[in-house]
């Protein structure tokens, strides 16, 4: 049962696991800077920074923070798309004992201030063409002690902004004096399907041994097995760094050694991409499921041939669904590959794996469960393998401190079950009787229709299975007799029409009856986020408004 002592702040460390070497990205940066100087840290377009000039501009910028009156724990929100900035700014904050904070590029308004001022930044760094949004909010913080834009033309649009690259390339570049602590912290803002983003707050020592990036006990061990690896590895995270998949990619690349390979482009382009992989000999590639799978593959079927993608040997995505058919295509392209498909969360990684070959065989949304997960119930009984029934994914080990500012949500998402603490985003599943998790979806869309329980993402699975529909995000909308029903907003492929009867024909052979949508809503409207999970706040809405259109 649940042990009641838990305070919600994560003050109960009992794991399932032993306990985690006591490893900082700060020192890990400086001790492969010092191990591999000469080795390409980042390449974009034809820029390229060694891993030298990466520590440098680093030890840099990291001393303009400091001396802007920011200390230890103090949070650096990071607005910004992919580019070499991301990487030097995470670079200077991990060495400055900062807290990397990530802000949705997209957010406008409230929302962009509702992220600053929960992370109680003191210093925001800005992509040049968002100085607009940021001096109309600059009033209302306070806190801020230093802002810095990106990629100024000549001076920065806002007078009260540094030039960001001034920061990196004028000063003293050497290592920082600084003893840091595998205690200190990273915030990963995650998004919710209800009410504002909430930061995820990371232990670099707990992240660290969560994601798996090393199992050597210091950081001077690491730099050396980098230095020793003559094939580093060179990683296209094609996914936002500001989401948690791209991010991660981004983390563990630096701690191998390896070259992080950014696309100059706004939003994710099949060909840049491709152009990309080819020039800068990229071995991993890290996409977000059918998001961007679908548009690449759209690409690759008409100009496939003029790639050679046979050096990729990992393609990897985490955190949506992954469709075997779109994965099946791709290794058309990408013979060598090995699919990884991951499920976890911002909240907990490694929950369950899924891997692929040319020539193998993978269904949707199977996994096998990770190291130290069980699948409890509402009431944290067990699930038995092979029982039938669903349950919550719950995933003990090395895992976050629990949310900034939100102890009861901290409580609720990481509880302490038999005295070990757990973290339970609400990822539902069944398990097999081999021990395969089969999932169902996040509990906080799950539908209740008649008293029956139908989880969006199956159906939404099962919809774009249908060679007419191009995406489908499914809600639930209030029902006087039911409760509620299964709503299906779609986007149709080019050139198709809506036919629900051939829907129903295609559906029936997939999934129960009850599961089926009892209307559906057809938009142009894209309803994904740029790191490819779907917005159901958006999704909803669009929902709404044709429910009210059709009424008027």
């Amino acid at each position: 049962m649940r042990d009641g002592g838990d305070d919600g702040w994560g003050q109960v460390r009992s794991r399932a696991a032993g306990p985690v070497a006591d490893l900082n990205f700060g020192d890990l940066l400086d001790e492969v800077a010092a191990a591999v100087p000469a080795r390409p840290a980042i390449r974009y377009g034809e820029l390229t920074r060694t891993w030298a000039e990466l520590d440098q501009r680093g030890n840099r910028l990291a001393r303009v923070l400091l001396a802007a009156g920011l200390a230890t724990n103090s949070k650096v929100a990071f607005y910004l798309r992919n580019t070499p900035a991301y990487v030097e700014l995470f670079a200077a904050c991990a060495k400055a004992r900062l807290v990397h904070a990530n802000v949705n590029y997209r957010y406008v308004g409230h929302e962009l201030y509702h992220i600053l001022d929960n992370a109680d930044a003191e210093a925001v760094v800005y992509d040049a063409d968002f100085a607009p949004q940021v001096a109309a909010l600059r009033e209302r913080l306070p806190k801020v002690r230093l802002y810095l834009e990106v990629d100024a033309a000549g001076q920065p649009a806002n007078a009260f902004a540094g030039d960001f690259e001034a920061a990196c390339a004028v000063g003293d570049a050497s290592r920082l004096p600084i003893e840091r602590s595998g205690g200190d912290l990273y915030f990963m803002y995650t998004g919710g399907t209800t009410g504002y983003p909430k930061a995820v707050m990371w232990e670099h020592r707990e992240r660290i041994a969560a994601i798996g990036m090393t199992d050597a006990p210091n950081a001077a061990e690491n730099a050396r097995r980098a230095a020793a690896n003559t094939t580093p590895v060179v990683a296209l995270p094609a996914c936002p760094l500001m989401h948690s998949t791209g991010f991660t990619t981004m983390l563990s690349t630096l701690t191998e050694g390896g070259c992080v390979v950014l696309v100059q482009s706004a939003s994710f382009d099949a060909r840049l991409c491709l152009e990309a992989i080819v020039r800068h000999r990229v071995t991993r590639l890290a996409i977000v499921g059918d998001a961007f799978s679908v548009p690449l593959l759209a690409f690759l079927r008409d100009h496939g041939d003029a790639y050679d993608l046979g050096g990729v040997q990992v393609i990897s995505s985490a955190g949506v669904m992954w469709s075997e058919q779109c994965k099946r295509e791709l290794l058309e392209f990408f013979p060598n590959a090995l699919l990884a498909d991951s499920l976890g969360s911002s909240e907990g990684s490694r929950l369950g794996a899924s891997s692929l070959r040319r020539g193998q065989s993978a269904r949707t949304a199977a996994f096998q469960l990770g190291p130290d997960v069980k699948i409890f119930t509402e009431d944290f009984r067990e699930v038995l393998p092979g029982s039938g029934e669903a349950g919550m994914i719950a995933k003990a080990g090395a895992l976050p401190l629990g949310y900034y500012k939100d102890d009861a949500g901290t409580a609720k998402t990481f509880p302490v079950v038999d005295g070990v603490r757990y973290s339970m985003a609400g990822d539902w599943c069944r398990v097999e009787a081999d021990g395969t998790m089969i999932l169902l979806g996040r509990g906080n869309n799950c539908i209740n229709t008649g008293g029956e329980k139908v989880y969006p993402e199956e159906v939404e699975e099962a919809l774009k299975t249908c060679a007419t529909i191009a995406d489908a995000a499914v809600v639930g909308v209030p029902d006087a007799r039911w409760g509620q029903v299964v709503v299906a907003l779609v986007r149709l492929g080019a050139g198709t029409a809506l036919d629900e009867q051939v829907l129903r024909t295609h559906l029936t052979e997939r999934i129960a009856r009850y599961k089926h949508p009892r209307r559906y809503v057809v938009t142009d409207t894209d309803f994904r986020h740029d790191n490819g999970k779907l917005n159901y706040r958006l999704a909803r809405s669009l929902v709404d408004r044709h429910g009210a259109d059709a009424g008027a």
